[in-house]
């Protein structure tokens, strides 16, 4: 099931492509809601038979480059699982949101197939090449849909900036890969024969570079400061569908890679550099929530606002592999925490960029400054925005607070002084977003000029249906997380147990 539930997409993607001649843009749209739509019931059987606590399930193995140890291994465990779910549900929402129509639909929807199959093959991916081949050809799919259909000429170099940075980023991962396979023996790639050996155990000169190289490509793809660069312009100039996976699914890939590679595989170095990486968090934390408040483009905002976000999930990656003062109920409670931030910031930030394609939409412009008073002519965006806004801010009722609350509780028993100033991005982003709903949505009515006569249309289905929903999953995450933790915490205490070893 795991093989058809990744590769549906980019079968539907060849055979729309192999379709001769023009075909009508709204049948390629349904198409690609309809793929996705099976897509998610998919995943939806396999959560209903997934057995929490039973380790890697639905496996498949096959021989695809032996000679190089490299083999087609794919599976599903308590951390992969609520990231494909993840994945299923915001493709789909891109796709519903898509129904608006862009140019070029049949290459549009061709490049989002092709995404989704790679972005599912990360997350399913256990062998080290393999997920390379994944991680690399996310890239290519994310730089054509920014330079294609990205916001005229700076769409181009903010494509080009997305890829060179995060392709350097996966050179160095692939360094890291093949330090990996070098200290095995015998040689492999193979993710669960790797942590079973642990063949970098006790030998810290070795394996210390080889986690700098791991942490290099993971931290650009994350992104963290200073590798964050690329984000925001990327996101500024990206369609909104291409900016809610970018930030829902894409940054995904280094976080998980850390919970996935870096940590189970080289235990005794993560512990060694743990407090480094836990410090990267909290300064990603209150200086994503700084530069968002300084932002008057309310897209570039929310752009450093997922710096601000993944930045705790670092922080609690990094706590889960400190020792002292702490146990293994504290460590599993904090990697619990950082998968289950990880799918609520790719609900709620998702819907956020989808909104920001509705405010562009009705004014061509992100400037926060150039809209007043909007709550008047558009209720129903205001109404959606605020409980989005609220949402990211990681109010009780919502996943944000559910997620924010297991890290820093988590963390706060091996890294106090790094909890406490990662408590400051709390009051940062709760700032930010008042000020950008206080400026847009109240006050004096105030419109751009490129506004219609007839003033800007509220919400309508094909935009409200799919961030509601997403929103929508938030808060039933908030409000009755055990569905969730059910399936995330087992898998979170090997893992916090796999480093305390």
């Amino acid at each position: 099931m795991l093989s058809v539930l990744t590769f549906l997409p980019l079968l539907v993607c060849v055979l729309l492509l192999a379709l001769p001649g023009s075909l009508p843009a709204r049948w390629c749209t349904w198409t690609w809601v309809a793929t996705a739509a099976v897509d998610l019931a998919l995943v939806a059987v396999l959560w209903a038979g997934f057995e929490p606590g039973g380790g890697m399930q639905a496996e498949q193995r096959m021989r695809w480059i032996p000679g190089a140890g490299v083999g087609y291994h794919v599976g599903v465990d308590g951390l992969s699982l609520p990231l494909l779910a993840l994945t299923c549900l915001l493709f789909l929402a891109a796709a519903g949101y898509s129904l608006r129509g862009t140019r070029a639909t049949r290459a549009y929807v061709c490049l989002f197939l092709f995404l989704q199959t790679v972005c599912l093959g990360v997350f399913v991916a256990l062998d080290l090449i393999l997920f390379f081949v994944f991680f690399d050809l996310s890239i290519v799919g994310m730089y054509f849909v920014i330079a294609g259909w990205g916001h005229g000429e700076r769409a181009r170099a903010a494509a080009l900036k997305f890829f060179l940075y995060t392709f350097t980023g996966s050179l160095a991962l692939l360094l890291g890969f093949i330090g990996l396979y070098l200290a095995a023996e015998p040689h492999t790639f193979d993710l669960v024969d790797l942590a079973r050996a642990r063949p970098l155990a006790g030998r810290g000169g070795y394996a210390a570079p080889v986690l700098l190289a791991l942490g290099v490509g993971l931290a650009v793809k994350t992104p963290t400061v200073p590798f964050h660069t690329w984000l925001p312009p990327a996101h500024t100039e990206a369609p909104a569908a291409g900016s809610a996976v970018l930030a829902g699914v894409l940054l995904k890939m280094g976080t998980y890679g850390f919970l996935r590679i870096a940590m189970p595989l080289l235990p005794g170095s993560w512990r060694r550099y743990a407090l480094a990486i836990a410090v990267v968090g909290a300064v990603s934390v209150v200086y994503g929530a700084l530069v968002a408040l300084a932002q008057t483009d309310f897209k570039r905002m929310i752009a450093y606002t997922s710096v601000n976000h993944m930045g705790y999930i670092v922080l609690a990656v990094g706590a889960a592999g400190t020792l002292a003062g702490t146990d293994v109920q504290a460590r599993s409670l904090a990697v619990t925490g950082a998968v289950v931030q990880m799918v609520s910031h790719g609900l709620i930030t998702g819907a956020l960029f989808l909104l920001t394609g509705v405010l562009y939409r009705r004014g061509r412009t992100y400037a926060m400054d150039a809209w007043s008073g909007l709550a008047a002519h558009t209720p129903r965006f205001a109404a959606v925005t605020a409980v989005a806004a609220f949402a990211a801010v990681g109010i009780p009722g919502f996943s944000g607070f559910v997620a924010e609350f297991q890290i820093l509780t988590g963390s706060l028993a091996s890294q106090a002084v790094a909890t406490a100033v990662a408590l400051l991005g709390l009051l940062l982003t709760a700032a930010l977003f008042l000020r950008a709903l206080r400026t847009m949505f109240l006050g004096t009515p105030r419109l751009p000029g490129s506004v219609p006569v007839g003033g800007p249309g509220d919400l309508d289905a094909r935009e409200a249906v799919p961030t509601v929903t997403l929103l929508a999953v938030a808060l039933v995450i908030g409000v009755a997380p055990r569905f969730l933790l059910d399936v995330v915490e087992p898998a979170g205490r090997t893992v916090a147990e796999l480093v305390a070893r």
